[in-house]
């Protein structure tokens, strides 16, 4: 019996480096509910310092800032998405979204004779 055929995409964006995918999106998602890198990279199960990094290297590579940060204190501290960082996150999530919805008409186009010789 034939099992179901189905592609899976990731989509990474590069400038002259790699700076942007589902890891950076799915770290910014996770700074946005926590409002803290380090919140973020634990519930992850990531070091503080990877996550660092991946952010410093995606900013780096894109040119804007992404995280908005404030050091500890009383209240302490935390980190916010920029706007520039809610714009690529958003727009990113889209263009996900579209490519997977064209991948799947054009899967569907290109292997109907899988499905028909069923």
């Amino acid at each position: 019996m034939k099992q179901e055929l189905r592609a899976v995409l990731s989509a990474r964006l590069f400038t002259d480096r790699k700076c942007f995918g589902p890891g950076v999106a799915e770290l910014l998602r996770r700074v946005d509910e926590h409002h803290s890198l380090r919140a973020a990279a634990q519930s992850m199960e990531m070091a503080y310092s990877k996550a660092w990094t991946i952010t410093k290297n995606a900013e780096a590579g894109l040119g804007v800032k992404l995280l908005s940060s404030s050091t500890g204190g009383k209240g302490g501290g935390g980190a916010v998405l920029t706007d520039d960082a809610r714009r690529f996150l958003s727009a990113y999530e889209r263009y996900c979204e579209r490519l997977r919805a064209y991948s799947d008409k054009l899967l569907a186009e290109e292997f109907a004779f899988y499905r028909e010789e069923a």
